[in-house]
């Protein structure tokens, strides 16, 4: 439970913003922030890093796009223990609008691609290695990827200059025994590197998987405040920071900052346990379908739900 190398990282804003298209208040991120800080967490994701040109305002909150301006108004110079962190999308963002890290409050870039998108996520992780950021890529979707192409891509990165290669349990579908495999790929494929987890909640195992990834040697771990995130959600910071048994880390800040502003945006956002998330993790399913059927009339019949499921799977 205790090791001094594992960093964890709460993206509550940037996987959480999945469910109200980042409309998240100024107070609420920024207690957010000041949670994370006063709980010693070793990064926060203040959200994605996107061009404006690549998508409507003012659909999308701020924290879709994080203006180096918008950040600063929550963090001022950051001059804190707790590093900061935005996530780039492949194709959605343009080089240039990437500014060097001398001129901007951001520490860590995070490449989100699939694998046949690995040779332009390695090129964006070295473009913002060499403004002066530090670079992680995320390969989505794993549990999708077969074993030739999950080799060719393990061995793209080990010829990178990418130090950080994260296992995302992209669809909540993974099981322990997937888990060791997966883990014992990755470290083997990549032995001087640090390997992340990622996990969503679809069949309940975000928090249980991310034990194993500890176990397994995982040293850079995700996490959000009540598990708030894309559907399912993730695994939850509070029982992660009451695993590690770090003294680094202050469960409180969190647990307040929970009661104060993320309860009580369930009273409009569905996130968490709901059978139609339990499904997609199950059939190893985008959760797309399953977030449109919560936000449609029938989001409490899951019985039809699981048939139209069931029936495309048959087709």
């Amino acid at each position: 439970m205790f090791r001094k190398e594992i960093k964890v990282l709460d993206c509550t804003i940037r996987d959480g913003g999945l469910m109200n298209k980042w409309q998240f208040s100024k107070d609420l991120v920024k207690s957010v922030y000041d949670s994370c800080v006063a709980a010693g967490i070793d990064y926060m994701e203040i959200g994605y890093i996107s061009s404006s040109d690549q998508f409507p305002r003012p659909e999308f909150g701020p924290w879709k796009f994080c203006a180096e301006d918008e950040i600063r108004e929550i963090v001022g110079d950051n001059n804190t223990g707790t590093k900061l962190s935005v996530m780039a999308d492949i194709g959605r963002i343009n080089y240039d609008d990437i500014r060097p890290k001398d001129e901007s409050v951001v520490d860590l870039f995070r490449v989100a691609c699939y694998d046949y998108q690995i040779d332009k996520a390695i090129d964006l992780a070295h473009h913002v290695m060499d403004k002066g950021y530090d670079a992680t890529i995320n390969l989505m979707a794993v549990s999708k990827v077969n074993d030739r192409a999950l080799d060719q891509v393990l061995e793209d990165v080990a010829n990178s200059r990418v130090k950080t290669f994260y296992l995302v349990d992209s669809f909540g579908s993974l099981y322990c025994e997937d888990i060791h495999s997966l883990l014992d790929k990755y470290r083997t494929a990549l032995p001087d590197r640090t390997i992340g987890f990622h996990g969503h909640n679809n069949t309940q195992l975000a928090f249980a998987n991310t034990i194993e990834c500890i176990r397994g040697g995982a040293n850079m771990l995700d996490a959000t405040m009540l598990g708030i995130g894309r559907g399912a959600g993730n695994c939850p910071l509070e029982l992660l920071l009451s695993f590690l048994k770090n003294p680094k880390y202050r469960l409180e800040p969190i647990i307040k900052c929970i009661q104060d502003y993320i309860y009580p945006l369930k009273q409009n956002i569905d996130w968490g346990y709901f059978i139609p998330y339990m499904i997609t993790g199950s059939q190893n399913d985008h959760p797309r379908s399953a977030m449109a059927w919560m936000a449609s009339e029938q989001k409490d019949d899951y019985l039809a739900y699981y048939e139209s499921v069931v029936k495309n799977k048959e087709i």
